[in-house]
């Protein structure tokens, strides 16, 4: 039986009555950018965070990059963040001008390692930009701790993590501003592009209202340089919908993790970590295969039908467009290791109990034929 890594359409067909009826509802308003079905939608999503603001803006790289230009981030300024992410997260910094300044990371968690962000600071230095990658909260106590020493600002990208929990706060909430992304593969998706800021600092809320929208303060009256970022209806109609059902999704798929959990543990496979105090939504459930095994386990799975995939082959810092920071191989040991050790599996909320157990034997069929 193929597997897929991820299949929406059980998911949309489940919610295709209240999926019509909001998209024909706003095809019959005529109001398609910005407007009341996109307020409907950020304070139902604020709400959701018990957070004061959620600005919906075009995507969650969008997201990141409105985020630095409000913040007045540019040519001279310095962002740490990690190499062992998607791309956005270090392309949005430098492209403000700024630079990304890549740390090592957690060898369990793949998160900022807290313990390196102090030495990796300047006078240049602006904020810092954790990613709470696959759906864990990154070690935000110590992360937040050092920036309000250093004076900097804290933007999370949370585009992986929503619903996830450091202690009794929602990720996105505990900086100064949080990242959102509905992209298709997102525990909560649209159908295209979308993303959201969350704050709770109303200085900043307007700012990003307004770095939205051109920098437009007034009827043609800019006050800053913003650009094109704004949420269309459409999308925001299909969050408004989908948002009820997120809890219960976030639940199966932290079910489904657990039970990868109980068959995987005495499989020569490191599982995902979870701590008490970090509540863990699983947008990928990633194991790890320690003596170069990684690619024939992938081969093996993609021969029999399992969807799966390598988050992320190459560190950010290895890549060519990221020469000029004269980063060397080995200079981020860890971040280089997990990139080819690590191998999502399928852990969408529709998987049934016989697709996992199809995921569970394939991979046991392989460590057993080695």
């Amino acid at each position: 039986m193929p597997v897929p890594l991820l299949d929406l359409s059980i998911q949309h067909e489940a919610l295709q009555p209240q999926l019509d009826e909001k998209v024909l509802e706003i095809m019959h308003s005529g109001k398609f950018i910005l407007g009341q079905y996109v307020e409907e939608f950020e304070q139902k999503l604020a709400d959701y965070h018990n957070a004061k603001h959620a600005i919906g803006v075009s995507s969650g790289t969008d997201a990141l990059l409105l985020s630095l230009m409000a913040m007045g981030i540019g040519h001279g300024d310095e962002v740490i963040t990690t190499p062992f992410t998607f791309f956005a997260t270090a392309g949005c910094i430098a492209r403000t001008g700024a630079t990304p300044v890549f740390i090592d990371i957690d060898p369990k968690t793949y998160n900022l390692e807290h313990q390196n962000i102090e030495r990796a600071i300047t006078s240049r230095t602006k904020a810092i930009m954790p990613v709470h990658l696959f759906g864990l909260p990154a070690n935000m106590g110590p992360i937040m701790d050092i920036a309000k020493k250093h004076n900097l600002r804290v933007i999370e990208d949370a585009a992986q993590s929503i619903g996830a929990m450091y202690t009794d706060k929602m990720v996105g909430t505990i900086g100064d501003c949080g990242c959102l992304s509905f992209y298709p593969s997102k525990n909560l998706s649209c159908m295209g592009d979308a993303g959201a800021i969350i704050t709770n600092d109303d200085e900043l809320a307007a700012k990003f209202r307004q770095y939205r929208n051109h920098g437009m303060g007034g009827e043609y009256k800019y006050i800053n340089i913003g650009g094109n970022f704004r949420l269309d209806a459409i999308q925001a109609g299909i969050l408004t919908v989908k948002l009820d059902h997120l809890s219960d999704w976030t639940d199966k798929r932290i079910q489904h993790a657990h039970r990868y959990n109980r068959h995987l543990e005495q499989i020569a496979v490191s599982e995902p970590h979870e701590y008490e105090y970090r509540k863990h939504v699983f947008n990928q459930y990633t194991i790890r295969i320690h003596g170069g095994g990684r690619d024939a386990l992938l081969n093996h799975l993609g021969a029999n039908g399992i969807g799966c995939r390598v988050y992320y082959p190459f560190p950010l810092h290895t890549e060519p467009c990221f020469d000029y920071l004269k980063y060397q191989a080995g200079s981020l040991p860890i971040s280089e290791e997990a990139a080819i050790e690590v191998l999502s599996l399928p852990v969408y909320p529709e998987m049934t109990r016989q697709q996992q157990d199809e995921v569970i034997a394939c991979i046991k069929d392989f460590f057993s034929s080695e």
